[in-house]
């Protein structure tokens, strides 16, 4: 599939963008062959002009919206990725880790692929401060691609003093989580190869594969416990889905608006595919499910459980809340504007029937009920939390008008915004890079 260029460290992938062409004849090429051309992006091995004609191609043949495909390539991505000490990342954990419900305490992430041209507020990445206040999250991101501001663009806008980003790396985050519950993983820190394609996805201007991968390429991915995320395509949904079965993971939800909004909607309804994990009968181990180092050299044997996809769709009366004309939720600012609306949502000073803060408690509540915590008959969240859980069992089997109850007290409380402090506070404590 591939030669080396003579006289040149760069490596030519002719065969394959060869075969892209007649269209008909792309659907015999494997995700397998297309991954590994993708990888060699990452170590410069391809020129540039073969880089923007294997993008192009994986575009146009609509392969790089088949689920092999992506799935292929994220791993591909995560692979490349600058490693991080997962052993010791997991001993941090266990210190920290608060379990509740089905939630076992692992990380969890929100994040949405962008491109949806609505330019909302950086819902996201509010939601998952919020969250934070509650479960362990590791933010995976970066600067505006295609909004007016991207997560980092907003958490550098933060005043009076901004977490420091650049000193977040593959051996900080290790101090980081042992001091809070959020990080934020600067993409650039981590995928260092991706500096390779930057100049191509710029002279192209127009979206690839790599627009898709981001979501799917924390380069902590095999400790995430939860994860929902967003797609700016109705089609995109299933797809996204079908990849994070395929990628093993237990617990998430894809979501699309139906606006085309890489978030849940405000506005209306909002398509969701969500992750179910249930029991294999033809697992042949101990059926104690809190027995979890069980292991077997047999590869071929059955797993323990069988997840399944559900597609069902919400809306913001199932949380509780009202519906709010899309505009009136998304002004799209620049980063230091969306930065002092951070501030007051996290400081409780939006009216209670603010546009923006049920926007983002919406999605908030979303990775509550995703990560498992709504689950719990119980609650003990601390100050302010008269303990009674709202067990209304809403579309998909979710505790929505739960995720709710719990999103508001993290902000009301004042643990949101504690959270994001600690996190500030012992990222301006590290060394840049």
């Amino acid at each position: 599939m591939e030669t080396h260029v003579q006289g040149s460290s760069h490596i030519s992938i002719t065969a394959i963008l060869e075969r892209f062409r007649p269209l008909p004849e792309a659907s015999d090429i494997s995700a397998k062959e297309i991954a590994l051309a993708i990888s060699h992006i990452f170590t410069n091995q391809l020129s540039e002009v073969q880089t923007a004609l294997l993008l192009n191609s994986l575009h146009y043949t609509g392969l790089d919206r088949r689920a092999d495909v992506i799935g292929r390539c994220a791993q591909a991505m995560r692979d490349a990725a600058v490693p991080v000490d997962k052993r010791a990342l997991r001993e941090v954990a266990k210190g920290r880790a608060r379990k509740e419900g089905s939630y076992k305490g692992g990380l969890c992430d929100l994040v949405g692929t962008g491109g949806d041209s609505h330019s909302t507020f950086n819902v996201s990445t509010t939601a998952s401060i919020i969250a934070s206040a509650l479960l362990r999250v590791s933010k995976h991101g970066n600067r505006a691609s295609t909004s007016k501001s991207g997560s980092a663009d907003l958490l550098s806008a933060i005043k009076p003093i901004p977490p420091k980003l650049d000193a977040i790396n593959p051996e900080s985050i290790l101090n980081v989580y042992k001091h809070s519950n959020y990080c934020f993983l600067p993409a650039p820190m981590f995928h260092t190869g991706m500096i390779h394609a930057a100049a191509v996805r710029k002279a192209m201007g127009c979206r690839t594969i790599f627009n898709l991968l981001g979501p799917l390429a924390n380069p902590i991915e095999s400790e995430i416990e939860a994860r929902v995320i967003g797609v700016a395509r109705r089609d995109l949904g299933p797809v996204f889905a079908d990849v994070l079965v395929m990628n093993g993971a237990k617990k998430g939800m894809v979501v699309c608006g139906e606006e085309d909004l890489d978030e849940i909607s405000c506005a209306g309804r909002t398509f969701c595919w969500r992750l179910k994990e249930r029991p294999n009968p033809h697992f042949r181990g101990p059926r104690n499910e809190e027995d979890e180092d069980y292991t077997t050299s047999d590869d071929d044997a059955p797993p323990r459980t069988i997840t399944d996809i559900e597609h069902f769709v919400v809306s913001p009366s199932d949380f509780g809340l009202p519906t709010h004309p899309l505009a009136s939720a998304s002004p799209g600012k620049r980063p230091a504007e969306n930065a002092a609306i951070l501030a007051e949502l996290l400081e409780n000073r939006r009216p209670k029937d603010d546009s923006i803060l049920n926007f983002v408690l919406m999605n908030t509540a979303a990775l509550f009920v995703v990560a498992g915590i709504c689950d719990a008959d119980s609650s003990s969240m601390g100050d302010g939390d008269n303990g009674e859980v709202d067990k209304e069992v809403g579309p998909g089997g979710g505790r929505w008008k739960e995720g709710v109850r719990r999103a508001k007290w993290a902000v009301e409380s004042g643990e949101s915004w504690k959270s994001l402090d600690a996190f500030i506070k012992v990222s301006n404590s590290l060394d840049a890079v």
